[in-house]
């Protein structure tokens, strides 16, 4: 069974809509704590969205698309790296 080029792009479309319209409104928050974890969900939702859409395109589009599996996991890595240093400043303070 042959995939329609369109339909791929229709998905990672739709992929992508999913992903990030739940961060997005997490965005608009008064808390600056809050604001400050949906960017870094944000940009962890963009890391695996480039991740596996590099993936995808690579095997279904003829075009090389891989590199943007690379650039997925650098950014999902450095994402990774500063919640997991959040997390060691947090249990490292003393609690009241």
């Amino acid at each position: 069974m042959d995939i329609p080029d369109w339909f791929v792009w229709i998905a990672l479309g739709l992929a992508v809509l999913q992903a990030l319209v739940p961060v997005i409104c997490r965005l608009r928050g008064l808390d600056s704590a809050v604001r400050f974890k949906a960017r870094l969900d944000l940009l962890d939702a963009v890391g695996t969205l480039l991740l596996l859409g590099g993936l995808l395109l690579s095997v279904v589009v003829a075009e090389s698309w891989f590199w943007l599996t690379f650039a997925g996991f650098a950014l999902m890595a450095a994402v990774y790296a500063v919640k997991g240093v959040h997390l060691l400043r947090a249990r490292r303070r003393p609690t009241a």
